[in-house]
Formats: structure tokens, C-alpha cells, sequence
């Protein structure tokens, strides 16, 4: 048998065995690859663009826009969508055709022909090899025998012949051999392009993908445009600033909302505020504010929706209306010892509201102060509202638990809230229209959603009209009960009546007539000047909250709104007479500001003298 001769040298072997690598890698790649793309290989371009998934979802999108309509926010958001997805259909088809062209198929080419190739011929080499080793080897033995005997001519022209083949097998051998490492050569030389399919495959990717971006930041301000100027939007839980930004307005639109009907229905609603609505109606009443869809005449006879309504508003804001940030002011200012200190304490706390949480919140002490007016018949002193709505209007960012929220904390903040109440006039100077907007005050049917409308309730006459104690609500014994009992405690009730005793079903009188404010506001018909001083002195009184009323009382028409044109051809709103307003005594200009003092007895500075009215507390026989 004839031996193999080795005709590669140690490069070329070197190469051969990198082919092999290379040639697995490349197919494995290439399979790899291919599975990436979303198309179906093989087809044409249109074909292949309807299978692409991004184009089944662009139509998805586009048809559910044509079903939900442009005049609704998801079917513009649907249509927008649909046409971008649509977009990066097109772009992915443009991408995975130029990666098949540019780096699928040369991968292919290089590990299903090219090194295939070069590995057949290096098996025809292999064979050539064989063939001029045995072709030597037959030469060889002519030869050897050929010198044991003599040298005759049929002996001679056998081994030329056999040479002949030899040389012939070896220059076919040389000829593969050449080839073959040309090629292999010629392998190595390209590798560089072999690399390149990589780096096209990253290229290829960054421009899709830039594309891509470039395309979508192109319509992201048209979708937030499109946001933006849709009038609904959620305002529970949300921030109060945002809220004001992107609905334009400068009150809440919720406080004003509840505000201006309570002061159409709730005013001498008794126990506002503290009676618990029906869960139910409660539900339904801030679904509408939150969607901006209100039927004033469906809550007319709930005033006690309403005001859960608003205390859920400001007690699920994110941050409270009196702000994080001056949570210790407000604490430090309450344990100031001295009333009139205290009082300048809290005015200065309250100029250093940001301007939106000043507005809503003068906004709001001024109806709780027009409430308190009332409270001959809704019982709702200001020590009453206080404890009811103070843990709603400020908390601590850390909450402690149930224990510490009921005693230390919720005294203070009903030291803060109560004389901001008692004293609204001073702490915010001037009348002020609940109406703001203009939008409300009527006891028709109001929709503030123009996508969502409804048919309008026709006015009713006066004899429809809700009469002030037909219909009332039975209090609740369940609600703030926790409250309650804490400040029962000690002495300290403070769900004190003005009065001693309260007639119950006693009927509302019917104030003077009157012409109405044309702000909305209360007009006072008084002569001369406003009995309500606008000097920064605080008002001092022998007690800590008492009133003190003007010698010639003032006489107030209907609280609210502008009704000229709401209510035309209908008979006034009989309201409660509201108490007149509060003189306040000349007292020389504050001082210069001082460090608010810490006073660490909290039960001295929130006595039983300061946080009530000095009347006798409030018993279950007064609710009855």
C-alpha cells in the first residue's frame, strides 16, 4: 500500500481547520438570523408586508378608531396609533429586506458554497495524492525489478510507461494543489468581508431603529397634544396642580362643583359634613366629577353626597391642601399660647401657601365660613367642621397610627382650622364668587361634557322644588364616631350647638327679598362702610372664638351665585337668615413678625374655652 504524502504546508493545514469553524458558525448564524424576521421569506413585498404582524395591528387599530369615532379621545389615540404602527411596518419590512440582501444571504453563500466548495476540493486533492503515490510506488517496483534482470525492451518501455503515469498524476496532483491553496489563501484574504456581515447586521439594525425613534418622536407631541386638549380628565388623586394646569382653571373643578351646590341644597343640611352618604351614591357622585358629567337636580336631595364627595376630593390628594411643606408651621403656629400671636402665626402661614393651594383654600374657608353662618340649623359649628374636615385638609407625610391621629395631631389641626373659620373675614379679606366658572347655581341638569350629553331636565316650578326640611336625612350614629368620643373626653366636646336647644322639622325662614349680588356674592344692604374692618390686627374677643355682631345688623340676601340668568321666572331660593357679619374691635398694628413659640402643654393651649363657642356641649339629646 502506498503511503499518503502530505502536499499542504502547516498554513494551509491551519486553514483548513478554520474552514470547518467558520463554516459551522456562519450556518448557525445565518438560522439564527433568519428567525428573527418577521416576514415570510420567499414572497413578494406586498404579500410579505400584509403577514407582517405590526401591519395586522396598524388595521386592528384603525378599525376600532372607525368604530369608537374621532369626536371620542381613544378613537383619535386608536387612529394615531394605527398610522404609526403602520409606518414602522413599512420601515421593518425595508429593514429585514436589506438585512436578507446584505447579511443573511452571504452568510449563506458563505457556509453553503463557498467553504463547501473549497472543502471538495480539498478532497479531490487528497484523492490526486493517492493516486501519484500509487503511481510511484508501481514505479518504483518496475524499477527495482528491472535491475535483477537484464534489460530487454519489454521490460524497459513498461517502466517508462509507468513513470509517464507517475509524472502525469503528479502534475494533476500540483494543478489541485495550486488551486486549493489559492483558494484558501484567498479565504483568509476576505475574511475582513466576512467580518463585515456583522457590522452591516449592526448598521442595518442602528438605522432601523433611528428610524424607528425618529418616527415616533415625530408623533408623541401630537398624541400628547391630543391629550392635552381633551376637556375630561380625572381629577381625584391626582395633584392639585396639575389638575388646575391642564383643566385651565383656578379653582378645583370638585370643590367648586360641591361648593356651589351645596350652597343651592346643603346650607341648612344638619350635620354636613359628619353624616355618612350612601356608599353607593357617594360612588356615582365622584365617578361624574371625575368624567365631568353632573346632574345637580339627581344630588339635590343628598346634600350629604356632595359633601363626602368633597371630602374625599381633598382627602385624596396626594399632597394635602395645606402642603407638606409647611406641616410644621402650621403645627407650631397651633401651639402658640397667646390668641392673637396664634392668629398671626396662622395669616402668616397661610401667604406662604403656593398660589394654587391659597386660592382653593380661601376658596373653601370662605364657604365653610358661609356654612357656619347657618348653624342655627345644620349644627355645624366651626368646631364641628373643623374636626370633620381638618384631617382632610392637612396630615403628616409619614402618618403615625390610629392612636396618635386621634389625640395630639387632631387637636392641632382643629386649632388650626377653627379659628380660620371663625375668623375667615380677616384671614381673607373681601366677598368672593363660588361661581366662578359660571357653570353651576342652576337646578337643571349641567353637563360639562360635551362628548358625553344628555338631554336637559326642564325646569321645575317652586312647588317641585325640594322644600328645606321636607325630606331630611336621619343623622347617622355611625359616622365620626371615633371622633366624637375622643373629644367627648376629658370635657372637651367639640360638636358644640350654638344654642342650647334645636327645634327639630323647624322650618326655614324666608329672608328679606333682595336684589342679587351681580358677583355672585352676599350683597350687604347696610349703609356706610363694610362692618368687616380689613386691618392686618387680629381679632381679639373675651373669648377665644366668641362673636361679636355690629349694632345695626346687616340684612344679606340668598347666599350663592349669580341666578339672573339660571333661574328666571322662578321665585327666589328661601334660605336661612345667615347671622350678620362680625365686627371686629380696633386693636394697634401687629408687631414685627417673632419666632412662633413651642408650647409643649398641648391640653393648655387647646382648653376647652378655645376650641368652643361657650355653650353647652353637644349631647345625643340634641340630635335627636
Amino acid at each position: 500500500r502506498a503511503e499518503k504524502t502530505e502536499v499542504l504546508s502547516e498554513d494551509l493545514l491551519q486553514v483548513e481547520k478554520r474552514l470547518e469553524l467558520v463554516k459551522q458558525v456562519s450556518h448557525s448564524t445565518h438560522k439564527k438570523l433568519t428567525a428573527c424576521l418577521q416576514g415570510q421569506q420567499g414572497v413578494d413585498v406586498d404579500k410579505r408586508s400584509k403577514k407582517l404582524p405590526l401591519t395586522s395591528l396598524a388595521q386592528c387599530l384603525v378599525e376600532g378608531a372607525l368604530v369608537l369615532g374621532d369626536d371620542s379621545l381613544q378613537g383619535k389615540m386608536l387612529k394615531i396609533c394605527g398610522e404609526t404602527q403602520d409606518r414602522l411596518a413599512q420601515e421593518l419590512l425595508l429593514f429585514e429586506l436589506q438585512i436578507e440582501r446584505d447579511v443573511a444571504e452571504p452568510l449563506y453563500t458563505l457556509a453553503e458554497v463557498e467553504i463547501p466548495n473549497i472543502q471538495k476540493q480539498r478532497k479531490h486533492l487528497a484523492k490526486l495524492v493517492l493516486d501519484m503515490d500509487s503511481a510511484r510506488a508501481r514505479w518504483h517496483q518496475s524499477s527495482k525489478s528491472s535491475t535483477l534482470t537484464n534489460k530487454d525492451t519489454p521490460t524497459g518501455a513498461k517502466a517508462d510507461a509507468l513513470r509517464e503515469e507517475m509524472e502525469e498524476a503528479a502534475n494533476r496532483m500540483e494543478i489541485c494543489r495550486d488551486q486549493l491553496s489559492a483558494d484558501m489563501y484567498s479565504f483568509v484574504a476576505k475574511e475582513i468581508d466576512y467580518a463585515n456581515y456583522f457590522q452591516t447586521l449592526i448598521e442595518v439594525q442602528a438605522e432601523y431603529h433611528k428610524k424607528s425613534l425618529e418616527l415616533l418622536q415625530n408623533v408623541l407631541p401630537q398624541i400628547k397634544a391630543q391629550q392635552e386638549s381633551w376637556v375630561e380628565k380625572p381629577c381625584y388623586g391626582k395633584p392639585l396642580e396639575e389638575h388646575l394646569t391642564l383643566s385651565g382653571r383656578e379653582i378645583a373643578f370638585p370643590i367648586e362643583a360641591c361648593v356651589t351646590m351645596l350652597l343651592d341644597y346643603g346650607l341648612q343640611e344638619e350635620g354636613l359634613f359628619r353624616v355618612a352618604p350612601s356608599a353607593s351614591k357617594l360612588k356615582k357622585l365622584k365617578a361624574s366629577l371625575d368624567c365631568g358629567v353632573l346632574d345637580f337636580q339627581e344630588y339635590s336631595a343628598d346634600p350629604h353626597a356632595i359633601a363626602g364627595a368633597l371630602k374625599s376630593y381633598l382627602r385624596e390628594l396626594p399632597e394635602p391642601l395645606l402642603t407638606f411643606d409647611l406641616y410644621e408651621d402650621w403645627i407650631q403656629a397651633s401651639n402658640i399660647a397667646d390668641q392673637d400671636k396664634r392668629l398671626q402665626a396662622l395669616l402668616s402661614t397661610c401667604e406662604n401657601l403656593p398660589t394654587a393651594n391659597s386660592n382653593n383654600f380661601k376658596y373653601l374657608i370662605k364657604f365653610l365660613a358661609k356654612l357656619n353662618e347657618y348653624q342655627d340649623y345644620n349644627k355645624m359649628s366651626p368646631g364641628n367642621i373643623a374636626i370633620v374636615l381638618g384631617p382632610n385638609l392637612l396630615w403628616a407625610h409619614t402618618e403615625g397610627n390610629m392612636t396618635e391621629m386621634m389625640t395630639t395631631v387632631s387637636l392641632q389641626i382643629v386649632a388650626i382650622i377653627e379659628p380660620l373659620i371663625q375668623h375667615a373675614d380677616w384671614f381673607f379679606p373681601g366677598e368672593i364668587d363660588f361661581n366662578v366658572t359660571g357653570n353651576y347655581g342652576s337646578p337643571v341638569h349641567t353637563n360639562h361634557n360635551a362628548n358625553y350629553s344628555s338631554m336637559p331636565s326642564p325646569d321645575l316650578d317652586q312647588s317641585d322644588r325640594r322644600q328645606p326640611d321636607q325630606s331630611r336625612r336621619p343623622l347617622s350614629v355611625a359616622t365620626d364616631n371615633m371622633m366624637l368620643e375622643f373629644y367627648k373626653k376629658d370635657g372637651c366636646v367639640r360638636f358644640i350647638c350654638s344654642h342650647s336647644r334645636y327645634v327639630s322639622k323647624k322650618l326655614v325662614p324666608i329672608p328679606p327679598k333682595g336684589p342679587y349680588s351681580p358677583s355672585g356674592c352676599v350683597s350687604d344692604l347696610s349703609p356706610g362702610p363694610s362692618p368687616v374692618s380689613l386691618s392686618p390686627t387680629p381679632p381679639s374677643t373675651p373669648s377665644s372664638y366668641s362673636f361679636s355682631y355690629p349694632q345695626s345688623g346687616a340684612v344679606l340676601t340668598s347666599p350663592g351665585h349669580n341666578h339672573s340668568q339660571t333661574l328666571t321666572g322662578t321665585l327666589p331660593k328661601s334660605r336661612p337668615m345667615p347671622k350678620p357679619p362680625r365686627h371686629r374691635p380696633n386693636l394697634p398694628p401687629p408687631q414685627p413678625p417673632q419666632p412662633l413659640e413651642h408650647t409643649p402643654g398641648l391640653l393648655d393651649t387647646l382648653s376647652t374655652e378655645s376650641m368652643s363657642t361657650g355653650t353647652k356641649p353637644l349631647t345625643s339629646g340634641n340630635y335627636q
